[in-house]
């Protein structure tokens, strides 16, 4: 191994002397995708060497194995290099994750270790495990769904070929998935019941004018459909001549493709996370975020290669929306993309991960500047509300006194106030969000803050802002 061209990457680090360092970066390697640890070199790659005795490696492997839960235990070598000792400690990929040094669990992210987030720890262990998200039980049964909407989906599965289904409801339902043990599954419910996850829909002249808006809350298979129409009511249609007697429609984009990126937000959206996915339609781009980055090993630059593996988070939604023909097979929706707007040479798309959302960016190339990029704006309100929450928050434990003395404030009601200061557009629900209390909570707050005088409605309910009336640190 030519120890002196060796540089620190995702799968290699330098430590120059044992401890708990390197375990937590051997556990990363574990839960992401193996690599080794090189003992006896410092940061910069330049051979120093350590001190090896008799019992030493071993003592290192058992303080490895005894800290670790599943137990790791690496391979090891030794080497000699300019007359010093080397040790390579390697461990591969662990095939059940998360593994954890003393109940913290790492990730490896190019160089460094990061602290895995709660929902990654889930996310891992589902992957190991092969555990859909959508197949956990709810506590609801088949009559608590929608019967007609079962139904017109066991029909339209039966007409695409792709499974054939029976007469027994609860048969069917059961075989899908939908129900288990009596009970609904998320799947079940998403698909058919009164769910709680929405779709926000905004039609935008400008960033901060907004001129149309819909909030779907429905079985994903009708919500769909609602915002389908929506986005087609606020797109450009044209017609051609082609010299037939009826004329063609032409969307602004390929209805096609904006019914890709629809069924890519409800079937991958991350369903651990509260948050609506967001649609805005400007007059030359539609933005989809949806919350949840991508799920596994699947990566960005992944998703602009043909022979990418799709990664599923929910595989029984997944599944659904392949038996009624929306999908037409797993990890080929970006390939079709690709393909129908190469031909068509009039709108293009950008794929992003910001913070804990997916984004793509359907853009009309006849209109859109792709150099200027105005989508990158500052005040973007999804963006917006996961900053603010950390910047407010980090705030608060400085506060002393916020406010002039004359008006006496709870923590609650400075973290609002802040909140709105940094984005006046702020909804209730993304001031619940922030803030970390329930949407009734916020509400009695600001009648509050309105009463005191320090808070103000500017505007309409839609197209209105609030002010803060009061003096802030």
């Amino acid at each position: 191994m030519d120890f002196k061209n060796l540089k620190e990457s995702r799968k290699v680090e330098f430590k120059s002397t044992f401890g708990k360092e390197v375990i937590i970066t051997l556990v990363a390697f574990a839960n992401t995708r193996g690599g080794k640890v090189i003992l006896g070199l410092d940061d910069k790659g330049k051979v120093k060497g350590i001190e090896l005795g008799a019992e030493t490696e071993q003592k290192y492997l058992n303080d490895i194995k005894t800290s670790t839960y599943p137990q790791l235990l690496p391979h090891s070598d030794t080497y000699e290099v300019d007359g010093k000792t080397i040790l390579v400690l390697e461990i591969n990929e662990y095939p059940v994750k998360p593994v954890a040094y003393k109940n913290r669990y790492y990730k490896r992210v190019k160089n460094s270790n990061h602290m895995l987030s709660l929902e990654e720890i889930v996310d891992l262990r589902q992957q190991s495990l092969d555990i859909s998200f959508d197949a956990h039980i709810v506590d609801e049964s088949l009559p608590d769904l929608d019967t007609t909407l079962m139904e017109k989906f066991i029909e339209k599965v039966n007409s695409k070929g792709r499974i054939s289904l029976l007469d027994d409801m609860a048969t069917n339902m059961t075989k899908l998935k939908f129900i288990k043990a009596g009970k609904t599954t998320l799947a079940g419910m998403l698909l058919f019941g009164n769910h709680g996850y929405s779709i926000h829909i905004g039609r935008f002249k400008a960033e901060d004018t907004i001129i149309d808006d819909l909030l779907i809350k429905a079985p994903l298979l009708t919500a769909l459909e609602e915002a389908m129409i929506f986005i087609k009511k606020h797109i450009n249609l044209s017609y051609e001549f082609d010299g037939s007697l009826e004329r063609k429609e032409v969307w602004q984009y390929p209805l096609d493709v904006i019914r890709e990126f629809l069924l890519n937000a409800v079937v991958h959206r991350d369903y651990k996370h509260s948050t609506d996915i967001v649609i805005k339609i400007f007059d030359n781009r539609i933005i989809f975020s949806n919350p949840g980055t991508l799920f596994g090993k699947l990566t960005l630059k992944d998703l602009e290669k043909d022979d990418y593996i799709s990664s599923i988070r929910n595989k029984i939604v997944a599944e659904a929306f392949f038996l009624t023909g929306d999908i037409e097979k797993y990890g080929t929706g970006f390939i079709r993309i690709r393909k129908q707007l190469k031909e068509l040479k009039t709108a293009t798309y950008k794929i992003s991960e910001i913070g804990d959302f997916f984004r793509v960016e359907l853009l009309d190339t006849r209109s859109y500047d792709l150099e200027k990029d105005p989508v990158k704006e500052s005040n973007d309100l999804e963006k917006d509300v996961r900053n603010i929450t950390n910047d407010v928050r980090k705030d608060v434990r400085n506060i002393t006194n916020d406010v002039e003395k004359k008006i006496s404030l709870s923590k609650n009601q400075i973290l609002i106030l802040k909140s709105i200061k940094k984005n006046r557009k702020l909804t209730q629900e993304n001031l619940s969000e922030i803030v970390g209390i329930t949407l009734r909570n916020i509400q009695n707050n600001m009648e509050k803050l309105k009463k005191m005088g320090a808070l103000k409605r500017v505007g309409s309910t839609k197209g209105g802002y609030w002010k803060v009336l009061v003096k802030l640190k």
